[in-house]
């Protein structure tokens, strides 16, 4: 992809056109899971001497407004003062082979490490704005913080073209909102990774036991909040509030909804404490014998 002969800025479209020439939709927000965080870093640290940063192809879903980015995979890449090469063939065999493991799961656009946007990075948002036509390409930021004086963090941007006649290498790139989020099955192995004192010989009643202290400490907090409300030491919010009764409310509205709930929860109790004294009178009938 050589560079061409730059032209000056004339106007700003707010959407790339389709190659029937209807406007595409505009993605206004981006949603990145842990699993491709992970994919991009791994990425970055296997690099060579030479690269300041490496690209590769985002894996997800879309709607009309919003972009879930679920998975990640490197593509080679070269880049020199003169041009920048993207290896396309080794891009679509990958995704051939992505496509067969994850069929739901198409291209929604591509990432970089650092925070520099050039003509370059305007060239290789141009070649996967086609593989993801007539949707919009995403473009993810990943800044690793080992620049000095910056910190680690996520952009995400789309790109619109500029200029009377619009040229590949023409574009600005438009941020949009990125969240993280994960599911609850990636909470466990996420806290382990955060925690400053993990261990990497946890068993599962550790980590079990470390879950429900964590739903034990949440607990505390809201029921703390929600005396704070009834004392009038706080003024409560009423967004919290309905969120508190659909979470801990379910079945209010039905008759004995509550005294079902309460049941159950006994009979979980009663069954854990059955289960626990068994256990001590077989460990010590065990003793017993062995003496």
């Amino acid at each position: 992809m050589p560079l061409s002969a730059s032209s000056s800025a004339a106007y700003l479209q707010n959407t790339s056109p389709t190659p029937n020439g209807a406007p595409s939709t505009r993605p206004t927000s981006l949603t990145i899971h842990p699993s491709a965080l992970f994919s991009i870093l791994d990425h970055y640290l296997r690099r060579t001497d030479a690269q300041h940063r490496v690209i590769g192809t985002l894996l997800g879903s879309r709607t009309d407004s919003s972009v879930d980015v679920k998975a990640a995979f490197a593509v080679l890449h070269s880049e020199t003062d003169e041009q920048v090469a993207v290896d396309m063939d080794y891009h679509r065999a990958m995704y051939d082979l992505c496509a067969r493991v994850r069929p739901n799961e198409t291209i929604v656009g591509w990432y970089s490490t650092g925070s520099d946007l050039n003509t370059y990075s305007a060239l290789i948002q141009n070649f996967y704005s086609q593989e993801t036509a007539p949707h919009q390409a995403v473009h993810v930021a990943l800044d690793t913080g080992t620049e000095g004086g910056k910190g680690a963090g996520v952009k995400a941007y789309i790109s619109s073209p500029v200029g009377i006649f619009p040229k590949p290498e023409n574009c600005v790139f438009v941020p949009i909102p990125c969240e993280l989020r994960f599911h609850e099955a990636e909470r466990s192995g996420l806290d382990l990774l955060l925690s400053p004192n993990a261990s990497p010989a946890q068993t599962d009643l550790d980590v079990l036991a470390s879950a429900l202290t964590d739903v034990q400490n949440m607990l505390n907090r809201v029921l703390a909040y929600v005396q704070s409300v009834l004392r009038g030491e706080v003024v409560g919010d009423k967004a919290v509030g309905r969120y508190l009764m659909d979470v801990l409310g379910t079945g209010v509205e039905e008759d004995g909804g509550w005294t079902a709930g309460l049941q159950d929860t006994l009979m979980v109790t009663y069954l854990a404490n059955l289960v626990r004294s068994q256990a001590e009178v077989s460990a010590r009938l065990a003793l017993t014998s062995s003496a």
